[in-house]
């Protein structure tokens, strides 16, 4: 399900912070047979899982993510250690007027991946914005478009501000972590839970 030709090169950008993007991150096999089988999220917020169950090729997507080819790719690329590391894994059908705030995301987080699987996107609002500071989202450092097979990954710090601009509709992204504990998968599971279920301001990706 993953373009591995397109994955096992990317390169590390440490503009406004480090990450890497890739804009085919999906098989054209993949990208065929995801729209039909995503879960039907028609409210904002994250789901688990078990409350967002994926079809067949997005369980080999996820599968795949959390291999150790993957892993090592990362561990690698941003030169960090996540053999011993828990994954956490959320799904959001949709984003609200109050999504998308500025924000670094938890200290529980090593490396945070967003896949977007939005077929047809066209750009304009909603688009994932990485910034220099927690001020300048109208003047973004990169700009990631959602459109299906879009992917980027980047290791969490106290600099790594991004955001993106109101957006309110239908808008799909995988949402991938490598976490510090299982403690925090199990926490975080919890909380977005109770996230979707009130559809508050969640800082949707």
């Amino acid at each position: 399900a993953l373009n591995w030709a397109a994955l096992d090169p990317v390169k590390l950008r440490r503009d406004p912070f480090e990450h890497a993007y890739l804009a085919d991150c999906l098989t054209a096999a993949a990208v065929a047979r995801l729209p039909a089988e995503y879960p039907d999220l028609p409210k904002p917020g994250s789901f688990s899982l078990k409350d967002a169950r994926p079809g067949p090729v997005l369980s080999e997507v996820i599968a795949e993510l959390e291999s150790d080819r993957f892993r090592t790719l990362m561990s690698k690329l941003f030169e960090v250690d996540l053999s011993q590391r828990a994954t956490m894994v959320t799904l959001r059908g949709a984003c609200g007027p109050r999504d998308g705030f500025v924000h670094t995301d938890s200290k529980s987080k090593i490396l945070s991946l967003l896949l977007y699987l939005n077929e047809g996107w066209t750009g304009g609002e909603g688009q994932l914005r990485l910034l220099r500071s927690e001020h300048d989202l109208a003047s973004p450092a990169v700009e990631i478009p959602a459109s299906m097979g879009s992917m980027v990954v980047f290791k969490r710090s106290e600099a790594s501000w991004h955001g993106h601009t109101p957006f309110d509709g239908p808008r799909r992204v995988l949402q991938f972590n490598y976490v510090r504990s299982e403690r925090t998968n199990l926490v975080s599971d919890i909380r977005h839970r109770v996230s979707a279920a009130l559809k508050g301001k969640t800082p949707a990706m």
